[in-house]
C-alpha cells in the first residue's frame, strides 16, 4: 500500500507514515568489513501506514534486515502482519523488498536513493506494486532532518478500478485493468530533549494519487489525496527502544464516505481506521 509537502508536526513509532526498517546495528568486525547488517524486529500496538491503519487498529508484529556496502550500496526486507483494509484482497502479510543508493554529502548530510518493491504474499492479483524514492537527511546542530518523495510509476495496484466502495462491495469494476501513479512527499524531525532520556520526533506527510479503489478495494491515497502526521517521543536502553506517539490524517469521517465499507475496521463499515490514535512501540535492534 504503499511511498512525499507541509509542515512537521509528528513521529513515526515503528510503521507510522512509513515501515520503519532495520534500525543502525552493525556486525562486531563492521570496522574493517565491507559489509554490514542491521536489523530489527518490533511489536506496536497498531501498524499505521501514512496515517492509515494496516491491522484494524490492532497490535502489530514487524521485523526488517539491511545489508549495506560501504560503497554505499544497499538492499533489505521488511515485513509485517496485516488485517481488514491492509489485506490487498486477502494478504495477511505485507513484504517490501527495497534497495538502494546511499552517499554522504559533506559532514553533515546525505542523499539515499532507491526503490521499494511492496508485495502481498497470498493476497488477489495486481497487488504488488513498485515506488521509487529519493531522500535528503542532515543535521542541523542537535536536531535531525529528512525530507523525501515517493513517487509510484502508473501501476494496475494503484489504479481506480471502483469508483466506490458500494461498487466494490457488490463487485462492479467500474474501470478494470486502470492503471494510475502516486506521489508521496513527507518531512521528519528529531531532536533530544536536553538533561532526559528522550527524543522527541515530528513527521508530515502528503498524499496524492487516485480517488476511488484499486483492483482489492483498496487505495494508496483515500480520497485521493490527503495529509498524514505523527508527534511524539522515544526512549532507548542498550538495544530496545520504546516509543509514544500520536498519529492522525485530515481525512474526515465525512470525506471517506464514499469509500464505505471498504475504507473501515474490518472493511464491513464498523468503525474508522484514518482517525487520531495514540501508539505504542517496542524495538529491538540488532
Amino acid at each position: 500500500m504503499k511511498f512525499v509537502t507541509a509542515i512537521a508536526a509528528a513521529i513515526s513509532v515503528s510503521a507510522i507514515a512509513t515501515p520503519v526498517l532495520a534500525q543502525e546495528a552493525s556486525t562486531p568486525d563492521a570496522a574493517t568489513a565491507p559489509l554490514t547488517v542491521s536489523g530489527s524486529a518490533t511489536i506496536a500496538s497498531d501498524y499505521r501506514f501514512r496515517g492509515v491503519s494496516q491491522t484494524n487498529n490492532e497490535m502489530a508484529v514487524q521485523a526488517g534486515v539491511t545489508v549495506s556496502h560501504d560503497s554505499g550500496l544497499y538492499v533489505g526486507a521488511w515485513g509485517s502482519n496485516l488485517a481488514g483494509w491492509g489485506t490487498f484482497g486477502g494478504a495477511n502479510m505485507e513484504l517490501d523488498l527495497i534497495a538502494g543508493f546511499k552517499q554522504k554529502l559533506g559532514d553533515n548530510a546525505a542523499l539515499d536513493v532507491g526503490v521499494t518493491w511492496y508485495m502481498y504474499p497470498g493476497g488477489a492479483d495486481e497487488t504488488d506494486f513498485a515506488e521509487p524514492y529519493v531522500k535528503l537527511s542532515g543535521t542541523v546542530g542537535p536536531a535531525m532532518l529528512l525530507a523525501g518523495i515517493a513517487y509510484a510509476p502508473a501501476q494496475e495496484a494503484l489504479g481506480r478500478w471502483y469508483a466506490s466502495g458500494a461498487d466494490a462491495a457488490a463487485g462492479v469494476y467500474n474501470n478494470p485493468g486502470d492503471k494510475e501513479d502516486n506521489l508521496y512527499v513527507w518531512g521528519d524531525a528529531a531532536m533530544p530533549i536536553a538533561g532526559t532520556p528522550f527524543t522527541a520526533k515530528a513527521h508530515i506527510g502528503y498524499s496524492d494519487g487516485n480517488s476511488g479503489l484499486g483492483p482489492n478495494a483498496t487505495s494508496l491515497a483515500p480520497t485521493g489525496s490527503y495529509l498524514d502526521w505523527s508527534i511524539g517521543v522515544d526512549t532507548t536502553w542498550k538495544n530496545l527502544t520504546l516509543g509514544l506517539a500520536y498519529v492522525g490524517t485530515d481525512i474526515s469521517d465525512d470525506d471517506a464516505a464514499y469509500l464505505q465499507p471498504s475504507f473501515s475496521k474490518g472493511q464491513d463499515g464498523a468503525g474508522p481506521i484514518a482517525r487520531g490514535t495514540g501508539l505504542v512501540s517496542l524495538a529491538a535492534a540488532f
